[in-house]
């Protein structure tokens, strides 16, 4: 599952840029094909960014301390439920599920505006899809990929922050 999030995190780049500029080109020539495959990109990149979510989260249940982010974050010995909130434990992570979050509001804004709306919408799934790629560039090419490998697999992971093993770490960052 782990690979497969990694791949579906590389996927999602290209479809986001795809779809960035079918909305927009899709706006300017009024072309509804365009626009409609845009929405969908749209779609297609909150799957994929969920894959990798998922597959972030199975590198935590599954201890692959060959993962920097995993062996930063977790160790054998912390709980299932630690391990699993520990996609946003750090940095990577955090903006891992920051950008999923995005993708699920416009895939919403997306799905309730399909009636509605629609001389807009050329243009925001163009300036969603903007704002999706940037991190996905970010992510992908700024030092933050969460599925950056080890040289070596350590024996055990450094483990959470004591401080941060509590319950309002758990639930802080889906309440924003």
């Amino acid at each position: 599952m782990t690979i497969l999030g990694e791949y579906a995190l590389w996927i999602a780049l290209p479809v986001s840029v795809w779809g960035m500029l079918l909305g927009y080109v899709g706006g300017r020539t009024q072309r509804g094909d365009y626009v409609l495959s845009a929405e969908r990109t749209i779609y297609a990149v909150f799957f994929l960014l969920v894959l990798a979510s998922l597959g972030v989260v199975s590198a935590f249940l599954g201890d692959k301390f060959e993962y920097w982010y995993v062996a930063s974050y977790s160790n054998r010995e912390m709980e299932i439920f630690y391990k699993i909130t520990g996609l946003w434990a750090g940095q990577r992570g955090s903006l891992l599920f920051w950008a999923v979050i995005l993708a699920f509001f416009s895939t919403l804004c997306v799905f309730l505006n399909r009636k509605k709306n629609r001389e807009f919408m050329p243009y925001v799934a163009g300036v969603l899809q903007t704002i999706l790629t940037f991190f996905l560039i970010v992510l992908l090419f700024a030092d933050v990929n969460p599925f950056e490998q080890l040289a070596f697999t350590p024996a055990n992971g450094q483990g959470l922050n004591p401080q941060l093993q509590n319950y309002w770490m758990t639930i802080h960052p889906p309440t924003l």
